[in-house]
């Protein structure tokens, strides 16, 4: 079984901020997949679901960000995962928008929801999808930044960054985190040269 999280804040005020980018991608997942997102089950929505035979868990925690890691181990104990059957999916600043990175583990980087799973689990052998939010532009807050919709012109982008991102959590599921290193971390979708 496989445990597939994003990350981000709910209500409606949060929707479409760079912050929510991991709901964003799970829930273009499920909308590929035919699943439905609901209940509060450990404090989250979720949905199961097969892919070739797998057992897929979709969650997106209403915890609100800083406290993502209070579901995660909620889910992850009743189902007996261990930390490398979860895939986390969140925002990077310090990757340029157009960019996906799918990592084994390591430090929470700055990031309070990956810091609060890290703390919850006691671990941080946990793989991620980092898709890339880049820097203000404007000279905005950080805090401001993230919880800022995505620039109007960067929308289509946007939408291309969150297809890859979920093809990256398909190549977790069925070949495991070295493919879809391989396969997604040298494509760079604001550079369309690099891509031919």
């Amino acid at each position: 079984m496989i445990l597939v999280v994003g990350l981000g804040n709910p209500g409606e005020r949060y929707r479409f901020t760079r912050h929510n980018v991991g709901f964003m991608v799970v829930e273009a997942w499920c909308r590929e997949l035919g699943v439905g997102l609901t209940g509060h089950e450990f404090q989250a929505r979720s949905g199961r679901t097969q892919i070739n035979g797998k057992s897929v868990i979709l969650l997106c925690p209403i915890t609100y960000m800083n406290r993502s890691g209070v579901s995660v181990k909620a889910c992850a104990q009743h189902h007996q995962l261990h930390p490398d059957q979860i895939l986390v999916i969140h925002d990077d600043l310090d990757l340029p928008l157009g960019r996906v990175k799918v990592v084994r583990g390591g430090g929470a980087g700055g990031h309070k929801g990956v810091g609060s799973i890290i703390e919850e689990l006691g671990s941080d052998n946990f793989p991620r999808v980092k898709v890339g939010i880049g820097r203000p532009l404007h000279g905005e807050a950080i805090e401001d930044y993230v919880l800022s919709p995505f620039y109007q012109d960067q929308m289509d982008l946007v939408e291309e960054v969150v297809s890859l991102a979920v093809r990256a959590c398909e190549l977790f599921v069925l070949e495991g985190v070295d493919a879809a290193m391989t396969k997604v971390n040298c494509q760079n979708l604001a550079d369309k040269e690099v891509q031919s």
